[in-house]
């Protein structure tokens, strides 16, 4: 009996070790490619070139001169996944928006979840911060311009093998006008993906 409970300890343990989890940190500039969906060198490349086009726009560098040199005020509005996956276009927005402010072209205000939750601070500020330190109220300033954008893919099967392109747009609208300032689209990500032959 005891050398069964010992066989079934060493199994045990011989089974639980070949199950185990293993991690292994990457640079993460380095290209990985698991399921042949989007990932986050498509996030880096769609946001590089679209960000590039953005910086080096005529009609951006044009409204900028026309403002007498004010830097425009951009605020993130809707970036829609139209596409067939689950993509979190906030990263996009994010980096865009990061890279774009730390380059002294463009301000952004606060927009979304953050600017209502700004909202009921500055609300709640009235009745229970000092006269002296309560932010006022109808200070905010107003956006030039909304960043708005979407994700769509073209997807082509057949048989094995599928084709994914996507079509990443991004562009800026004046709040006042409706005017287009700057629009771009990116399809630089086209993946072929092969799957296994299914076996009868």
């Amino acid at each position: 009996m005891k050398k069964v409970l010992i066989i079934f300890c060493a199994a045990v343990m011989l089974f639980s070790s070949c199950a185990s989890t293993t991690v292994k940190r990457v640079d993460p500039a380095k290209q990985t490619d698991l399921s042949g969906y989007w990932n986050d060198t498509d996030v880096r490349i769609v946001c590089e070139s679209l960000i590039r086009d953005c910086l080096s726009s005529a009609r951006v560098d044009q409204e900028i001169r026309a403002r007498g040199g004010r830097i425009p005020t951009v605020i993130v509005g809707r970036f829609r996944n139209e596409s067939d996956e689950q993509i979190d276009t906030a990263i996009i927005t994010s980096i865009m928006e990061t890279v774009i402010f730390n380059s002294g072209r463009l301000d952004f205000v606060a927009g979304g979840a953050t600017r209502e939750d700004i909202r009921a601070e500055r609300q709640d500020q009235q009745s229970n911060a000092s006269e002296a330190t309560a932010a006022a109220l109808g200070k905010e300033t107003g956006a030039d311009f909304m960043l708005t954008g979407s994700v769509r893919t073209i997807v082509d099967r057949a048989g094995n093998q599928t084709v994914r392109t996507y079509f990443v747009t991004a562009e800026l609208t004046n709040i006042e006008t409706n005017a287009r300032i700057w629009l771009e689209q990116n399809n630089e990500i086209k993946k072929v993906i092969t799957r296994p032959r299914n076996r009868l």
